[in-house]
Protein backbone atom coordinates (compact mmCIF):
# COMPACT_ATOMS: atom_id res chain seq x y z
CA UNK A 1 0.00 0.00 0.00
CA UNK A 2 1.10 3.24 -0.65
CA UNK A 3 1.94 5.54 2.49
CA UNK A 4 0.61 8.62 3.32
CA UNK A 5 -3.23 9.74 4.62
CA UNK A 6 -6.40 8.63 2.61
CA UNK A 7 -8.38 11.37 1.51
CA UNK A 8 -12.38 10.73 1.25
CA UNK A 9 -14.44 12.36 -1.65
CA UNK A 10 -16.93 13.27 0.31
CA UNK A 11 -20.31 15.02 -0.28
CA UNK A 12 -23.01 14.02 2.57
CA UNK A 13 -24.60 11.74 0.18
CA UNK A 14 -25.14 7.74 0.73
CA UNK A 15 -22.65 7.27 -1.61
CA UNK A 16 -19.49 8.58 -0.80
CA UNK A 17 -21.04 8.17 2.61
CA UNK A 18 -20.90 4.44 1.88
CA UNK A 19 -17.38 4.47 0.57
CA UNK A 20 -15.92 6.34 3.93
CA UNK A 21 -17.31 4.06 6.36
CA UNK A 22 -16.57 0.72 4.25
CA UNK A 23 -12.77 3.01 3.97
CA UNK A 24 -12.61 3.35 8.05
CA UNK A 25 -14.10 -0.51 8.46
CA UNK A 26 -11.09 -1.90 6.73
CA UNK A 27 -8.43 0.31 8.39
CA UNK A 28 -8.02 2.79 5.54
CA UNK A 29 -6.06 5.85 7.84
CA UNK A 30 -8.90 8.46 6.31
CA UNK A 31 -8.00 11.62 7.62
CA UNK A 32 -9.18 14.39 5.13
CA UNK A 33 -12.32 14.70 4.11
CA UNK A 34 -12.78 16.90 0.43
CA UNK A 35 -16.37 18.49 -0.33
CA UNK A 36 -16.38 20.17 -3.86
CA UNK A 37 -18.90 22.76 -4.02
CA UNK A 38 -20.11 23.00 -7.50
CA UNK A 39 -21.78 26.33 -8.39
CA UNK A 40 -25.13 24.97 -10.39
CA UNK A 41 -25.74 21.94 -11.97
CA UNK A 42 -22.28 19.85 -12.20
CA UNK A 43 -21.54 16.83 -14.25
CA UNK A 44 -18.82 15.68 -11.63
CA UNK A 45 -20.07 16.86 -8.34
CA UNK A 46 -23.55 15.67 -5.83
CA UNK A 47 -24.63 19.54 -5.84
CA UNK A 48 -27.22 20.17 -3.51
CA UNK A 49 -26.60 20.64 0.11
CA UNK A 50 -23.00 20.06 -0.05
CA UNK A 51 -23.39 22.63 2.56
CA UNK A 52 -24.00 20.27 5.35
CA UNK A 53 -20.88 18.08 4.80
CA UNK A 54 -19.59 20.58 7.40
CA UNK A 55 -21.86 19.34 9.89
CA UNK A 56 -21.47 15.82 8.88
CA UNK A 57 -17.33 15.90 9.22
CA UNK A 58 -18.03 17.45 12.56
CA UNK A 59 -19.86 14.59 13.60
CA UNK A 60 -17.42 11.84 12.02
CA UNK A 61 -14.36 13.78 13.20
CA UNK A 62 -12.44 13.81 10.39
CA UNK A 63 -11.09 17.40 8.86
CA UNK A 64 -12.70 18.58 5.95
CA UNK A 65 -11.33 20.47 3.22
CA UNK A 66 -13.66 22.35 1.15
CA UNK A 67 -13.29 23.48 -2.03
CA UNK A 68 -15.44 26.27 -3.44
CA UNK A 69 -17.18 27.76 -6.84
CA UNK A 70 -14.62 30.21 -6.93
CA UNK A 71 -11.90 27.58 -7.58
CA UNK A 72 -13.17 26.08 -10.65
CA UNK A 73 -12.35 28.03 -14.22
CA UNK A 74 -14.64 26.16 -16.46
CA UNK A 75 -17.28 29.23 -17.46
CA UNK A 76 -17.05 28.42 -20.97
CA UNK A 77 -16.12 24.76 -21.76
CA UNK A 78 -17.48 23.67 -24.83
CA UNK A 79 -19.00 20.37 -23.85
CA UNK A 80 -19.56 17.80 -20.68
CA UNK A 81 -16.34 15.96 -20.95
CA UNK A 82 -14.24 19.37 -21.23
CA UNK A 83 -16.67 20.44 -18.07
CA UNK A 84 -15.71 17.23 -16.20
CA UNK A 85 -12.36 17.52 -16.79
CA UNK A 86 -12.33 21.56 -15.52
CA UNK A 87 -14.19 20.72 -12.57
CA UNK A 88 -11.42 18.19 -11.29
CA UNK A 89 -8.71 20.40 -11.69
CA UNK A 90 -9.35 22.27 -8.22
CA UNK A 91 -10.01 19.12 -6.83
CA UNK A 92 -6.75 17.58 -7.97
CA UNK A 93 -5.29 20.93 -6.85
CA UNK A 94 -6.33 20.25 -2.99
CA UNK A 95 -5.45 16.78 -2.52
CA UNK A 96 -2.14 17.77 -4.15
CA UNK A 97 -2.31 20.58 -1.51
CA UNK A 98 -2.89 17.77 1.26
CA UNK A 99 -0.05 15.54 -0.93
CA UNK A 100 2.24 17.78 0.08
CA UNK A 101 1.02 18.32 3.51
CA UNK A 102 1.24 14.51 4.87
CA UNK A 103 1.29 12.71 1.89
CA UNK A 104 -1.72 10.91 0.38
CA UNK A 105 -1.92 7.53 0.33
CA UNK A 106 -5.15 6.95 -0.94
CA UNK A 107 -8.65 8.03 -1.74
CA UNK A 108 -12.31 7.16 -1.67
CA UNK A 109 -14.80 7.35 -4.20
CA UNK A 110 -18.32 6.59 -4.44
CA UNK A 111 -19.34 6.28 -8.08
CA UNK A 112 -21.19 2.66 -8.48
CA UNK A 113 -21.94 3.20 -12.49
CA UNK A 114 -20.56 6.39 -13.93
CA UNK A 115 -17.82 5.64 -16.02
CA UNK A 116 -17.67 9.50 -16.47
CA UNK A 117 -16.80 9.90 -12.59
CA UNK A 118 -14.95 7.01 -12.65
CA UNK A 119 -12.58 6.83 -15.41
CA UNK A 120 -11.54 11.30 -14.44
CA UNK A 121 -10.84 9.90 -10.61
CA UNK A 122 -8.55 6.64 -11.47
CA UNK A 123 -6.83 9.10 -13.89
CA UNK A 124 -6.50 12.02 -11.06
CA UNK A 125 -5.48 8.95 -8.79
CA UNK A 126 -2.74 7.68 -11.19
CA UNK A 127 -1.65 11.00 -11.43
CA UNK A 128 -1.57 11.59 -7.87
CA UNK A 129 0.28 8.22 -7.35
CA UNK A 130 -2.10 7.52 -5.15
CA UNK A 131 -4.64 3.70 -4.25
CA UNK A 132 -8.54 4.14 -5.12
CA UNK A 133 -10.39 2.57 -2.85
CA UNK A 134 -14.17 2.87 -4.97
CA UNK A 135 -16.16 -0.09 -3.13
CA UNK A 136 -19.62 0.75 -4.68
CA UNK A 137 -18.17 0.15 -7.94
CA UNK A 138 -20.48 -2.11 -10.47
CA UNK A 139 -21.95 -3.79 -7.25
CA UNK A 140 -25.72 -4.54 -7.23
CA UNK A 141 -28.09 -0.97 -6.52
CA UNK A 142 -30.54 -2.64 -4.23
CA UNK A 143 -27.93 -4.77 -2.43
CA UNK A 144 -25.55 -1.87 -1.67
CA UNK A 145 -28.83 0.02 -0.69
CA UNK A 146 -30.03 -2.80 1.60
CA UNK A 147 -26.17 -2.80 3.01
CA UNK A 148 -26.20 0.70 4.16
CA UNK A 149 -29.62 0.47 6.01
CA UNK A 150 -28.02 -3.17 7.93
CA UNK A 151 -25.53 -0.89 9.00
CA UNK A 152 -27.50 1.47 10.45
CA UNK A 153 -26.91 4.57 7.46
CA UNK A 154 -30.61 6.95 8.27
CA UNK A 155 -30.87 8.55 4.66
CA UNK A 156 -32.82 11.11 3.62
CA UNK A 157 -33.76 12.06 0.18
CA UNK A 158 -33.13 15.90 -0.16
CA UNK A 159 -33.76 16.29 -4.37
CA UNK A 160 -35.89 14.47 -6.86
CA UNK A 161 -35.41 14.73 -10.46
CA UNK A 162 -36.99 11.96 -12.37
CA UNK A 163 -40.68 10.95 -13.63
CA UNK A 164 -42.34 9.08 -10.91
CA UNK A 165 -40.86 11.12 -7.93
CA UNK A 166 -43.41 13.30 -6.73
CA UNK A 167 -43.05 15.79 -3.98
CA UNK A 168 -43.51 13.22 -1.13
CA UNK A 169 -40.10 11.98 -1.47
CA UNK A 170 -38.42 15.39 -0.71
CA UNK A 171 -37.49 14.77 3.24
CA UNK A 172 -38.18 11.83 2.81
CA UNK A 173 -36.17 8.79 4.82
CA UNK A 174 -34.67 6.23 2.58
CA UNK A 175 -35.86 3.20 3.90
CA UNK A 176 -37.20 -0.96 2.90
CA UNK A 177 -40.82 0.15 2.05
CA UNK A 178 -39.08 3.27 -0.30
CA UNK A 179 -36.57 1.14 -1.81
CA UNK A 180 -39.68 -1.18 -2.69
CA UNK A 181 -40.92 1.89 -4.77
CA UNK A 182 -38.10 2.34 -5.98
CA UNK A 183 -37.48 -0.72 -7.71
CA UNK A 184 -40.82 -1.07 -9.16
CA UNK A 185 -39.88 2.46 -10.42
CA UNK A 186 -36.79 0.93 -12.53
CA UNK A 187 -39.13 -0.98 -13.94
CA UNK A 188 -41.33 1.60 -14.75
CA UNK A 189 -39.45 4.02 -15.95
CA UNK A 190 -36.26 3.14 -15.71
CA UNK A 191 -35.58 5.23 -12.19
CA UNK A 192 -32.31 3.63 -10.84
CA UNK A 193 -32.51 2.43 -7.51
CA UNK A 194 -29.80 4.32 -5.83
CA UNK A 195 -30.32 7.93 -7.83
CA UNK A 196 -26.87 6.76 -10.29
CA UNK A 197 -28.52 9.38 -13.12
CA UNK A 198 -29.26 12.54 -10.79
CA UNK A 199 -32.88 10.78 -10.40
CA UNK A 200 -32.50 11.77 -6.24
CA UNK A 201 -29.90 13.22 -4.17
CA UNK A 202 -29.28 11.94 -0.78
CA UNK A 203 -27.96 12.98 2.47
CA UNK A 204 -26.94 10.74 5.57
CA UNK A 205 -27.96 12.15 8.72
CA UNK A 206 -26.73 9.78 10.73
CA UNK A 207 -24.65 6.14 10.66
CA UNK A 208 -22.01 3.97 12.58
CA UNK A 209 -19.69 6.17 11.63
CA UNK A 210 -21.33 9.62 13.12
CA UNK A 211 -20.92 10.41 16.89
CA UNK A 212 -24.16 12.76 16.91
CA UNK A 213 -27.47 12.66 14.09
CA UNK A 214 -27.48 15.64 11.62
CA UNK A 215 -31.34 17.85 12.53
CA UNK A 216 -33.04 19.43 10.10
CA UNK A 217 -35.36 22.30 9.65
CA UNK A 218 -36.88 23.16 5.56
CA UNK A 219 -39.03 23.72 3.50
CA UNK A 220 -39.15 22.28 -0.02
CA UNK A 221 -39.53 23.76 -3.39
CA UNK A 222 -41.24 22.14 -6.65
CA UNK A 223 -41.69 22.98 -9.49
CA UNK A 224 -43.96 20.35 -10.98
CA UNK A 225 -41.27 18.20 -12.09
CA UNK A 226 -38.98 18.44 -9.89
CA UNK A 227 -37.73 20.10 -6.52
CA UNK A 228 -35.47 19.88 -3.34
CA UNK A 229 -35.46 20.98 0.21
CA UNK A 230 -34.42 24.19 1.48
CA UNK A 231 -32.40 23.85 4.31
CA UNK A 232 -33.23 26.68 6.98
CA UNK A 233 -31.52 25.53 9.77
CA UNK A 234 -29.56 22.61 10.34
CA UNK A 235 -27.86 21.43 13.72
CA UNK A 236 -25.64 18.18 15.35
CA UNK A 237 -28.15 16.91 18.19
Amino acid sequence: MTDGVWVSLFSGGKDSSWALYRALENGYPVERLVTVHPEGDSYMYHVPATRLAALAAESIGIELVEVEPDDFGADDVPDSGAQGDAELEPLEAALREIDAEVGVGGVTAGAVESEYQTSRIEAMAERLEANLFAPLWQEDPRDLADAMLSAGFEIRIIRVAAYGLDESWLGRTLDADALDELEALNEEYGVHILGEGGEFETLVVDGPHMDRRIELAYSTEWDGTRGTIVVEDAWLE
